[in-house]
């Protein structure tokens, strides 16, 4: 839960509102006590910074082709995945 007792946010809430931040989904005056926290401190930018090349790189393998035999392996992990023991 944000800490509303003064206008700073703290490293956990940082890590909580990543997703609403990178999604634009923040209001504007929480938007602001991130941007704040992540300038100053080195910890927090770099783990936003590591979000965002994770999600770039996803989006990267997502667009890449797929060999069939790698498409139909996979498929064949997921079936036994699911098959009782």
């Amino acid at each position: 839960m944000m800490n509303m007792k003064n206008d700073e946010l703290n490293c956990q809430e940082v890590v909580e509102l990543v997703t609403d931040y990178l999604e634009q989904a923040l209001l504007p005056e929480i938007q602001a006590q991130f941007e704040v926290h992540i300038a100053t401190c080195p910890g927090c930018d770099t783990y936003l910074e590591q979000v965002q090349q994770t999600i770039m790189m996803l989006r990267k393998l997502a667009k890449q082709p797929m060999f069939p035999e790698t498409k139909q392996e996979l498929l064949e992990i997921f079936r036994n995945w699911k098959k009782p023991n």
